[in-house]
């Protein structure tokens, strides 16, 4: 975990989710940057996908979409099953489905909400 003020980040893995029979793991790296200041806009969670691909949405977003479907803009989140948390990026070119582990993105989201007590404590 990092400070505060460089927000945090956790490395994890996520299935693509294909047409084909199989679907690949790939790396991902679940970024959160907190708001800068009261007039700044919401706290945001980036996504980085290998090849420089990167989504990023509000942390609210995530949070919702952990535990009902929630869309914000073109990012759709919501739980499948009991273990696994979809997210879905809609773009000119086409939909990405991305499926993780639900607990990796729970840690995740603790992580940035002990970053955002420990600057409100200072």
């Amino acid at each position: 975990m990092y400070p505060a003020e460089e927000g945090v980040i956790v490395h994890t893995k996520a299935l693509i989710v294909t047409d084909g029979p199989l679907s690949r793991p790939v790396p991902v790296a679940v970024r959160y940057e907190p708001a800068a200041g009261p007039d700044a806009g919401p706290a945001t969670v980036r996504l980085s996908f290998p090849g420089g691909t990167e989504w990023s949405f509000p942390r609210t977003l995530l949070e919702s979409g952990l535990r009902a479907p929630a869309r914000g803009g073109e990012i759709g989140i919501w739980p499948c099953g009991r273990v696994q948390t979809i997210v879905e990026f809609h773009a000119p070119d086409g939909v990405a489905v991305v499926q993780f582990d639900s607990s990796a993105l729970l840690r995740f989201l603790r992580r940035t909400y002990a970053a955002t007590a420990s600057t409100v404590t200072r």
